[in-house]
């Protein structure tokens, strides 16, 4: 239950991200680049579930927190790093 917990904090701090992130920029929504963060928000629950091991030993709340911010970091750098590449 625990890695649940995790995986989903992760996944929700990628969402919450992007929705903070659009609702800062002004622009009309586009569904193209939430679903890119919905990517990479997945990528981060997956990488979350992966390091769950380590995670684990933080204990739930301390983990819980640290998934969530670790899932809005992946997708601002991912964001960041597909503008750079992709000029977009």
């Amino acid at each position: 239950m625990d890695m649940i917990l995790v995986i989903v904090a992760a996944f929700s701090g990628g969402v919450v991200s992007g929705l903070l992130g659009w609702t800062q920029s002004g622009e009309d929504f586009v569904a193209r680049k939430f679903c890119a963060t919905v990517l990479r928000s997945l990528l981060a629950a997956g990488g979350m579930a992966l390091a769950y091991p380590v995670v684990q030993t933080m204990g739930l709340i301390p983990g819980v927190i640290s998934a969530f911010l670790a899932g809005a970091g992946v997708d601002v750098l991912g964001h960041r790093l597909g503008g750079a590449v992709l000029g977009d």
